[in-house]
């Protein structure tokens, strides 16, 4: 799935959103933008409007975004390929606890040892599909 062309600019520190929706906020990163894309499309299915967000860049984070998007649906919900502790959704989490508390779900890699395999074999083994994702989600935004 191609999510940008050649003359896409990225700033550093800035996230893109790709999608907007008032229910629940997804904020991912890497191969996992384009999953949560398919999430969203399959939580819209399911009458839940997602947010989708581009956290391309980590540190620096992008605090005002991530507020914006939690003030506005009131939950959110990281997408990463990588454990998920020390990346993406702890970054997130760090800048909710300290500027707009809010409910979320962390999709990524537990505590547990490395697998080898291939990408989809993975995605299924990590639960780190579409449908891992709009689950997490759906049960999310109908919590508020």
């Amino acid at each position: 799935m191609k999510l940008y062309d050649e003359r896409e600019v990225f700033e550093t520190g800035k996230g893109k959103v790709l999608r907007e929706g008032g229910d629940v906020t997804i904020i991912a990163s890497g191969i996992m933008v384009a999953e949560s894309l398919k999430a969203a499309d399959l939580l819209k299915e399911q009458g839940v409007e997602a947010t989708v967000i581009d956290m391309f860049s980590i540190k620096p984070i992008d605090k005002e975004l991530i507020v914006k998007y939690a003030t506005k649906t009131k939950a959110v919900v990281t997408a990463e390929n990588h454990n998920v502790i020390g990346g993406l959704g702890s970054a997130v989490a760090e800048v909710l606890s300290e500027h707009c508390p809010t409910r979320m779900r962390r999709i990524g890699v537990k505590e547990q040892f490395g697998q080898v395999g291939k990408i989809d074999y993975l995605m299924e083994f990590y639960k780190l599909t579409a449908t891992d994702i709009a689950e997490e989600a759906r049960e999310l935004s109908l919590d508020k």
